[in-house]
């Protein structure tokens, strides 16, 4: 007996670019299940020669094509250029976009789906699934952010339509936040689901390492958030040069805040669930790898911007405000029209 889809509305759509097939095994394995329970489209960005070993591999269910030609808004960041291939490629009216290393299991992909009957975007959770050192650690950041807002994950879910009516969107760094920012600038609705957890595999040691510098440049989109990292390393400066009796307690204090900051990030919206008690225990060292990399990614910033796949991207992500300017009321003049040609044809639009 076949499993029922998640939505015939529905289209999963998984950019890639590989170098090497380590995970290839894993990968294939998720998308045999995937196609069980959604349409797949991976838009494949690797070598030629890679691209035909995955294609030999692939579930056949899974439609497999390269990405379109790069915009000059797509042409820093590659991802941006394999998710806008499938949105333009799909006729499905809802998308989830999710990285090559994202886990769905059945429920939380018919959950995210079912989330956009009331919004336009939306943003569920993601964890570490193993959760060896480095993604203990790295876990760290997602307990300090859900502690103060939410988290930034994988993937997203969300209309077709919202996304087509502003043209797409850029390719900068941080290249989620900006299509977050650019569907809403256009008028549509952002939902957080912090409680929708949905696993993730690590990356390796090795580009975990060298992702730290790339993840604090991110923070440029975040103003005040760059504010408070960058006062990091003076504080610990200043607590070096204390007076021998108080720099002890300076020190703990300081230890004590970003491990406590996680702690409550891990208990709020059931996060217990998936985040264990020892991953906020790394919060202090994550603290003062971000207190050192936020001012080597200033170092870049003032340079040129970030190496990212043999080019430099300065841009994080554009302002809200900006995006505001480019963006806004499209969503509303598409609804309009939509409107106005379900009236004046309305056997057209029955069809």
């Amino acid at each position: 007996m076949s499993t029922p889809a998640v939505s015939r509305a529905a289209e999963y759509i998984l950019p890639l670019r590989w170098t090497d097939g380590a995970d290839l095994p894993d990968l294939v394995a998720y998308l045999g299940r995937l196609t069980e329970w959604i349409p797949v489209t991976v838009v494949d960005g690797s070598a030629p020669a890679a691209f035909e070993r995955h294609r030999s591999v692939f579930p056949p269910a899974v439609r497999h094509i390269p990405p379109g030609p790069f915009s000059s808004a797509g042409a820093g960041n590659g991802k941006v250029a394999g998710v806008m291939t499938g949105v333009r490629a799909s006729t499905a009216a809802l998308l989830v976009i999710a990285d090559d290393d994202v886990r769905y299991t059945r429920e939380s992909l018919a959950a995210v789906v079912r989330h956009l009957d009331s919004a336009e975007v939306v943003r569920p959770q993601n964890y570490y699934d193993p959760l060896p050192w480095h993604a203990r650690w790295d876990t760290a950041r997602t307990l300090i952010n859900r502690a103060w807002s939410a988290d930034f994950p994988g993937t997203l879910a969300l209309r077709r339509s919202a996304l087509l009516a502003t043209g797409g969107y850029d390719g900068v760094l941080f290249e989620n936040l900006e299509l977050i920012r650019t569907i809403k600038a256009a008028g549509g609705r952002e939902k957080v689901i912090p409680d929708l957890f949905v696993a993730r595999r690590p990356p390796n040691a090795r580009h975990f390492l060298k992702q730290r510098v790339r993840q604090a440049y991110d923070d440029f989109a975040q103003p005040r958030r760059l504010a408070a990292e960058l006062a990091l390393l003076p504080a610990v400066l200043a607590a070096a040069c204390l007076p021998a009796r108080y720099r002890g307690p300076a020190f703990l204090g300081l230890a004590a805040a970003p491990a406590v900051a996680a702690e409550i990030g891990r208990r709020r919206h059931q996060g217990t669930a998936v985040f264990p008690f020892r991953a906020a225990w790394f919060a202090p060292l994550w603290t003062v790898e971000r207190a050192v990399c936020i001012w080597i990614a200033l170092g870049f910033r003032l340079t040129g911007g970030v190496p990212y796949a043999g080019t430099r991207l300065k841009t994080a992500a554009h302002s809200e405000a900006v995006l505001q300017r480019r963006h806004r009321g499209k969503l509303a003049a598409q609804r309009n029209q939509h409107l106005w040609t379900s009236i004046s044809n309305p056997e057209q639009e029955q069809r």
